[in-house]
């Protein structure tokens, strides 16, 4: 189990007296999202809106890492660009699947640009496309997409 990042201890400390248990256990990471600035703070702020409620990631990426898979049930923190937390998520679905299974559904609900599935297979495949090149691997339509849903359960409180 990882340890929750100093960066971030005190608002998972303010998350942890908000609930009626130790959820220490259930941590899996403090993450923003994509590999720029403008865009991971435009993906962080449609998590805030409710409207991006899932994520995808290559399992290629966590196998050349090293880094286990999150679990239904995990908690991750949310951060903008600058590593500033904004909340906490909840995986609720994980399946894997092919870049090229990957469905409707799940594209709208990772509600990015016009949550077509057309729209997430362009974005992705860019995003990917780079994650490829920095892991040495080769893109193809069969690479393997770990698709998670996941739930806000604690956002930071509006200042």
């Amino acid at each position: 189990m990882p340890n929750v990042p100093k960066s971030v201890q005190p608002f998972w400390d303010e998350f942890q007296a908000s609930i009626a248990y130790d959820a220490s256990p259930r941590f899996y990471e403090a993450f923003h999202f994509d590999d720029n600035e403008p865009t991971a703070n435009a993906l962080a702020a449609l998590v805030l809106s409710g409207q991006k409620r899932a994520t995808a990631g290559l399992l290629w990426t966590n196998e050349v890492t090293g880094k286990p898979l999150p679990i239904v049930g995990s908690l991750s923190v949310v951060t903008d660009w600058q590593g500033v937390p904004l909340c906490i998520i909840e995986s609720t679905h994980i399946e894997i699947v092919p870049f090229d299974s990957v469905s409707d559904h799940f594209a709208a609900v990772e509600g990015e640009g016009d949550k077509t599935l057309l729209y997430w297979r362009d974005a992705h495949w860019r995003f990917f496309s780079r994650e490829c090149r920095r892991i040495g691997r080769v893109p193809d339509m069969g690479m393997p997409v770990v698709c998670e849903q996941f739930k806000v359960v604690y956002p930071r409180a509006s200042d």
